[in-house]
C-alpha cells in the first residue's frame, strides 16, 4: 500500500516506460507525416479529436472507478479480518475456564498463522518460515492451507465444547466468527481469481491511439514542436490513468499498491499476543519505504 509520506513517481514511470517510448515515436512520426505536402491539406475540425478524447475520458473514468472499488473492497475485507481475529481470541479468553492457558494459546497461535498464511497464499508466495514451521509441527496440509486452519478451529471447538462446558450460545458465537473469517477468505479469493475483462483494455488502447493519430490534423501546422508535444502528452496522460487502474484492480499481486496484508497480519499478531498476556511482544518496525506490504 502506498504511503502518503513518500510517493515514488519513478515507480509509475517504470510501469509505463514502454508506452512512453512508443507514444513518443508515434507522436514524432505523426507530426512529421502531417508536415508532408500530401497531408498538409488534411484538416479536421478540432471537435472531432475533442469528441474522441471525451469518449476516452469517460471510459477511463469508469475503469478507474471499478478498479478502485476492487481495491477498496479488498481493504475492507482485511479490515474485517483484523476485527474478527481480535474478537475471536477475546471470546476464547472469556469462555475458557480460568487457568486454561494452553487452549487459549492454541487458538491464538492458529489464528495468527491463518492471517499470515492467507496473505501469502493470495500473493502466491511460498509460506514464510514461521507459517511453515507451524504447519509442519501440527501436521496441517492440503490444497488450501488457510481453509485447513479454519477447519482446525472448528474441529477443536467441537472437541472442547463438552469438556470445557461451553454453552450452545457460546459455541455458536465462536463458530459464527469462524464463519465470518471463512467469508472474508472467500471474498479475497473471488477478488484474486476474477480477472477484469481484457477486451476493455484493448478498446481503451485502440481509442487512445486513434485519438493520438487524428489529433495533429486538428492542430495548427505552423508549430511542429508544439504539435508533437501535445500529441505526446495527452495520450501519455490517458495511458498513465489507465495503468493506474490496472495496478489497482489486482490488490493481491505483491506490489506497492497491494492491500498491506503482511503489515495487517503483524498488527493482528501483536494485538493477540498482548491479549493472551505474552511478554516481550515484538514491536512493529516503522516502514522507511514509500509503501508497506
Amino acid at each position: 500500500m502506498l504511503l502518503n509520506k513518500k510517493i515514488s513517481v519513478w515507480y509509475f514511470i517504470r510501469e509505463i516506460k514502454s508506452q512512453i517510448l512508443f507514444i513518443g515515436i508515434f507522436a514524432v512520426a505523426i507530426g512529421l507525416l502531417d508536415m508532408l505536402p500530401g497531408f498538409r491539406k488534411i484538416s479536421l475540425p478540432l471537435n472531432i479529436p475533442a469528441l474522441l478524447g471525451t469518449a476516452v475520458s469517460l471510459l477511463l473514468a469508469f475503469r478507474t472507478s471499478q478498479s478502485y472499488e476492487r481495491w477498496w473492497e479488498a481493504r475492507t475485507v482485511w479490515g474485517a479480518v483484523v476485527n474478527d481475529s481480535r474478537t475471536f481470541v477475546r471470546l476464547v479468553i472469556q469462555f475458557m475456564p480460568a487457568g486454561d492457558d494452553k487452549t487459549i494459546k492454541d487458538f491464538a497461535e492458529r489464528q495468527i498463522t491463518w492471517t499470515y498464511a492467507l496473505g501469502e497464499s493470495l500473493r502466491k508466495q511460498p509460506f514464510s518460515e514461521k507459517v511453515q514451521e507451524y504447519l509442519d509441527r501440527n501436521h496441517i496440509n492440503g490444497m488450501n492451507i488457510p481453509n485447513a486452519l479454519l477447519d482446525a478451529h472448528s474441529k477443536q471447538l467441537k472437541e472442547i465444547a463438552p469438556t470445557k462446558e461451553l454453552t450452545d450460545f457460546q459455541q455458536m458465537q465462536l463458530n459464527d466468527i469462524v464463519t465470518r473469517l471463512c467469508d472474508s477468505m472467500g471474498k479475497c479469493e473471488r477478488l484474486k481469481n476474477t480477472v477484469f475483462p481484457r477486451s476493455y483494455s484493448i478498446l481503451v488502447h485502440i481509442l487512445i491511439y486513434v485519438f493520438a493519430a487524428i489529433l495533429p490534423f486538428g492542430l495548427d501546422d505552423s508549430q511542429l514542436v508544439v504539435e508533437i508535444a501535445i500529441t505526446f502528452l495527452i495520450p501519455i496522460m490517458f495511458i498513465a490513468i489507465e495503468k493506474t487502474s490496472i495496478i489497482m484492480q489486482d490488490p493481491f499481486e505483491n506490489g506497492p499498491v497491494d492491500t498491506p496484508m503482511t503489515s495487517l497480519a503483524q498488527t493482528i499478531e501483536i494485538n493477540i499476543r498482548q491479549m493472551i498476556g505474552e511478554q516481550n511482544v515484538p514491536l512493529k518496525k516503522e516502514n522507511t519505504s514509500y509503501y508497506e506490504m
